[in-house]
């Protein structure tokens, strides 16, 4: 995104903020003596020695020219990001009681749930410094903002379903359609929260660093969003079309943590008894394997699928309008790869 909307529309004199930025986001706000900042892997960090001369580059311009050059700023919000990304998934892993991740041993399965969550919370620490550094409010916000959904959409994951289906007549039709529209809302109200906000706050970020018109800032949200919307939806179909080795994960994990995910609404549509089973967390002997079995025999997968293809589409028209680029087409590449992934 940062590449992409570097000749794109920029708002007026944005070259001078930006310039001053360049130089002093590495710098600490309050006196370094007080932070007393000594974190080791610093020096690491790949934007720390990357600033880039805006008034002076002709790569930075909206006129073209030479290779497109990302700021040194939006390097260091994408490092911001890994970070926060990194510390969700160890959280994630302590919360699901995972013992694999890509295949390979968890850190809670290696080192236990309380290192694990100590060192999740340093990187949310570590990445909440450097944000600060940046001194861009409407940055710093869009990652705090971040930081709290990624908090409440776990919680929205721990209650499942907006309502209860006790009073659900799941015989009925019209009755289904009405509670599985109320619970798909939620679900997708729940995937932005975990997954969407971090990508499309980030995207928008990266557009706001760069000086990008309010038009161009928002359209990167748009495809922000609707990328890890159909992400997501991907990865909860995967749950049912791929075996373990495959996906990096135990198939039917969601199930077995009690979730039901698009795929099992869209069943329900069509295998009213789904209901129950979704109600009761498929906490009982055999539930998992009843909702998995009437999954593949509706057309859950096919539909979860369309969804995300959808959203997609979506997010290929929100930067239809971005200049043509190298960078425009691997974002649009991005969106297939979703769709294709098998892990």
């Amino acid at each position: 995104m940062s590449r992409a909307t570097v000749i794109a529309p920029k708002r007026q004199n944005w070259q001078r903020a930006s310039s001053e930025l360049e130089k002093t986001f590495n710098n600490t706000v309050a006196p370094s003596e007080i932070l007393r900042d000594t974190n080791p892997d610093f020096a690491l960090l790949s934007s720390r020695l990357m600033p880039v001369d805006i008034l002076d580059s002709p790569t930075t311009s909206t006129a073209g020219g030479g290779a497109l050059q990302v700021l040194g700023t939006q390097r260091r919000l994408a490092e911001i990001v890994e970070l926060i990304h990194t510390a969700t998934l160890l959280h994630d892993d302590v919360i699901d009681h995972a013992e694999t991740r890509r295949g390979k041993p968890s850190a809670n399965a290696l080192s236990g749930n309380k290192l694990s969550i100590l060192a999740g919370d340093y990187m949310l620490g570590r990445a909440s410094v450097y944000l600060a550094r940046l001194r861009n409010p409407e940055v710093i916000e869009l990652l705090a903002e971040v930081i709290a959904e990624l908090v409440k959409g776990e919680l929205f994951q721990l209650q499942n379903t907006s309502t209860s289906s006790s009073a659900v007549d799941f015989s009925s039709k019209a009755s289904r359609e009405t509670y599985l529209s109320s619970s798909l809302e939620y679900y997708l109200e729940k995937t932005y929260l975990k997954s969407a906000s971090l990508i499309s706050k980030s995207c928008r970020a990266t557009a706001v660093l760069g000086g990008a018109t309010e038009d161009v800032a928002a359209k990167a949200y748009v495809y922000g969003r609707h990328l890890g919307l159909a992400f997501q939806l991907v990865d909860d179909m995967l749950d049912y079309t791929e075996d373990a080795e495959q996906i990096g994960k135990p198939a039917g994990a969601d199930l077995e943590l009690g979730l039901a995910t698009a795929p099992v609404f869209y069943a329900c549509e069509e295998f009213g008894e789904l209901g129950e089973l979704i109600e009761r967390r498929f906490c009982m002997d055999g539930d998992a394997e009843k909702a998995r079995s009437l999954v593949h025999k509706s057309n859950g997968i096919a539909r979860t699928l369309a969804l995300a293809r959808s959203f997609c589409d979506t997010a290929r028209q929100a930067i239809s309008s971005f200049p043509q680029s190298e960078a425009k087409d691997g974002l649009e590449e991005v969106l297939e790869m979703v769709l294709t992934r098998k892990r």
